[in-house]
């Protein structure tokens, strides 16, 4: 579900920008996506070769952590970082929350990339179609003279239609039984413009979208899209003063064999998400 293109009911006018939500509408009932329409299994020579890539990695990552506990890495890598060169750069991430959402940036331009990194997790997330958390998340993350605008046109955009047609009741549950799923990653952030009280903030994104169930015509599928967060400093935090959305960078569709609907719902049950600050 990017925010942007393909909810498929495009709101792509007056969020702000151009806040859409993306979700693949039910299609025709074809065969289970799930059970039918997988990708062909790789043949023993490319599996050969990707054992081989992994346990190199393997290797080399054991290598790189042996001899020292995790103190000790912290502070190596803090008195040398050419140590550790996938260690995470800059300043202590953030440590404030609010709700489910890290909050309390430094006013810098490393500070403004990780708020926009977080906040368009936020706003692509499941959560942004439960009108009540949508209320919380719009509240906690935009400035306060654009909130109750960008509140009341969401809650045009993800009108009771609207969910009924993804498969969400009312409130935007899934059914007994169905997962929606709604996660997003940021791959990496760009500054397109930085003052100390403004920026224009790029966040590529990846993630996985739809519905998780046996029975689902909107199956669990991937996405890559660039989203524009506006942001300013006002109550000692960076806030969202709008935000748009665009498709891609897409890479090229890895050969990979469709996971079933119970993996893919397990996979969101069990495995947590993150917080994008440095």
């Amino acid at each position: 579900m990017s925010l942007g293109d393909d909810h498929d009911g495009r709101t792509s006018e007056g969020f702000g920008g151009s806040g859409q939500t993306r979700t693949r509408l039910p299609g025709s009932a074809e065969a289970d996506v799930y059970g039918g329409a997988r990708r062909p299994v790789r043949s023993s020579r490319s599996l050969i070769g990707v054992v081989g890539v992994v346990v190199l990695l393997v290797a080399a990552i054991a290598f790189a952590n042996r001899g020292g506990d995790e103190d000790g890495a912290a502070k190596g890598n803090a008195s040398n970082p050419e140590a550790a060169p996938t260690a995470a750069t800059g300043v202590r991430p953030v440590k404030g929350l609010t709700g489910d959402i890290p909050t309390g940036y430094a006013q810098d331009e490393q500070g403004a990339q990780s708020a926009a990194a977080n906040y368009a997790v936020a706003l692509v997330s499941a959560d942004i179609l439960n009108r009540e958390r949508r209320s919380a998340i719009v509240r906690q993350i935009f400035v306060a003279g654009e909130a109750a605008e960008l509140e009341r046109k969401l809650d045009e955009a993800y009108s009771k239609e609207f969910l009924s047609d993804i498969g969400l009741d009312a409130n935007g549950n899934a059914p007994t039984g169905m997962t929606y799923v709604s996660r997003t990653a940021p791959v990496g952030t760009l500054s397109k413009r930085f003052t100390t009280d403004t920026a224009t903030i790029e966040v590529w994104c990846t993630g996985v979208f739809g519905m998780a169930g046996v029975s689902s015509t909107n199956p669990v599928t991937n996405d890559w899209f660039t989203m524009t967060l506006n942001l300013r400093w006002a109550t000692n935090d960076w806030k969202v003063e709008s935000f748009s959305q665009k498709d891609g960078p897409a890479p090229v569709n890895a050969d990979r064999t469709a996971s079933s609907a119970e993996e893919i719902t397990k996979a969101v049950e069990q495995y947590g998400g993150f917080t994008y600050a440095r």
